[in-house]
């Protein structure tokens, strides 16, 4: 059954247990829960485990900081001396903040990455010159511990990390495995949900998270088209963890087709950066409210039933408390300031098939070289064109003369009459690149999706390379009156 929800995840680590002093207070213990509470945060997902262990007293893993004494890390002593100061207090740290949870009403689901063992042989991995899920000894302990995480607590079910492979973990399946047994997977997904759906009670939901193109995940041997056809999961939300840059351009229309023909929901990922080291600046930066609003408002026009984010800025203040109240509802951004920023590709996520449009090179002046950037932009320009007051579109070109001639059209119409100002396009660098912002005025974009076309055209001649177009950011600033007679 399709469900609409607004998801935030905390990885147990990042921003809670390394960071608060032990023994911890209650009110620590209860920080995630609520920081987003309050908000229009309605489900809570908290990952429960790393490589080196589980962030609550397993019975069937290994617990964190178990097997590691003394410890060489102050983040690793807060982590095991934090869950051992609840624990000796006759509390469980999983079940402190399940409960938390639901006294706040959030539903809240523990998230196991598939390839994480701790306390299971490690010789199984596919980094270790393993198999992986081709193991029955790997496939019995993740099926265990999900097993314990749905019986021994009472949340309201699980979810299936598989997207945190690779850059937070290996792969279940090494590269022959992965392309002749998705079926050992699809079997062992068979069983989980077999398992959850015998708990007595209320029925536990199970969610996935997976790859951000249905060919992403066959190349993993994950039959995604499977599961969700024979019933097997309740939801899938689409990353990368390769990349933590916020992508207002998802290719998800392919697991929103398949999920809502199926009855299965689909969360869109705000990622948390607009951009960071990956794609060359010189530190992470965080999207702004403009930002992910403009994210979120694609992600509901395309059709998703929710939103999923996590690893905002921390401590959460009041842009990221902003964010979370918005992002909840779509009717609250649809005439709210957005900013939309093309997402910048890096080259592990381009390798494995999750492409972006930008950076674009033009290595030399030809008029006759149309270069396409696509976007897609969920503003009504007709019907709510007389309360946007504003609309900007900004294109930082790296190594750009003002001598040199451009044609740039959005959907085939020149932008040569709007007015235009150059500014400079780097904060360290001032002088390595341009950046061009055009008052659109007279050419709007189309609501869904749109092209950008642009051409060098001429160069002086002293002049020998090209030029780079290494930002796209479309601005849409809405008014409370009508900006018409």
């Amino acid at each position: 059954m399709i469900k609409n929800r607004t998801i935030y995840f905390n990885d147990a680590r990042h921003y809670y247990l390394f960071v608060f002093e032990p023994p911890m207070s209650m009110e620590d213990a209860w920080r995630p829960i609520d920081e987003v509470a309050g908000t229009s945060i309605d489900t809570f997902i908290y990952g429960v485990a790393r490589g080196d262990g589980l962030f609550y007293p397993s019975k069937i893993g290994l617990p964190f900081g178990t097997d590691t004494h003394p410890f060489d890390s102050a983040a690793y002593y807060r982590v095991f001396y934090n869950m051992q100061s609840l624990i000796e207090r006759g509390l469980d740290p999983l079940q402190v903040l399940i409960d938390r949870a639901h006294s706040k009403g959030m539903e809240f689901f523990p998230s196991l990455r598939m390839s994480d063992t701790p306390g299971l042989n490690q010789d199984f991995h596919v980094n270790q010159g393993g198999r992986g899920h081709m193991h029955k000894e790997t496939r019995d302990h993740q099926f265990n511990v999900l097993k314990e995480l749905l019986y021994d607590y009472n949340s309201d079910g699980i979810e299936l990390d598989f997207a945190a492979a690779p850059g937070g973990t290996d792969y279940w399946f090494n590269e022959q495995d992965a392309k002749t047994n998705g079926h050992v997977m699809t079997d062992w997904v068979k069983d989980v949900s077999e398992m959850a759906r015998s708990r007595k009670g209320n029925k536990p939901a199970i969610g996935a998270r997976i790859y951000p193109t249905e060919q992403m995940n066959t190349n993993q041997g994950l039959e995604i088209k499977k599961w969700i056809e024979k019933g097997l999961i309740d939801w899938v939300v689409l990353l990368s963890y390769q990349d933590f840059k916020l992508d207002p351009d998802m290719p998800m229309d392919w697991a929103i087709d398949l999920c809502h023909a199926n009855g299965v929901s689909v969360y869109g990922m705000l990622q948390p950066y607009s951009i960071d080291e990956s794609a060359g600046a010189p530190e992470r930066v965080h999207a702004k409210p403009e930002v992910t609003r403009a994210a979120a408002s694609n992600f509901y026009s395309k059709g998703v039933d929710g939103i999923y984010t996590w690893f905002l800025r921390w401590p959460l203040s009041s842009p990221e408390k902003q964010t979370l109240t918005e992002i909840g509802d779509h009717d609250l951004i649809k005439m709210a300031d957005k900013n939309y920023v093309l997402r910048h590709k890096t080259e592990p996520a381009e390798s494995r098939g999750y492409g972006a449009n930008i950076p674009v090179e033009i290595p030399h002046a030809d008029p006759s070289k149309k270069y396409k950037i696509p976007f897609y932009v969920s503003d009504e320009f007709d019907d709510k064109a007389a309360y946007i007051k504003e609309v900007k579109l900004q294109l930082n070109i790296a190594n750009l003369l003002s001598d040199d001639k451009l044609t740039i059209e959005l959907n085939n119409e020149s932008l040569k009459n709007e007015p235009i100002t150059r500014s400079y396009g780097r904060p360290f660098d001032p002088y390595g690149a341009q950046l061009l912002e055009f008052d659109l005025r007279n050419i709007k974009p189309n609501t869904g999706n749109n092209e950008l076309l642009i051409s060098l055209d001429s160069r002086p001649e002293d002049m020998s390379n090209g030029i780079t177009i290494e930002k796209v950011e479309l601005s849409v600033k809405y008014g409370s009156y009508p900006s018409s007679l």
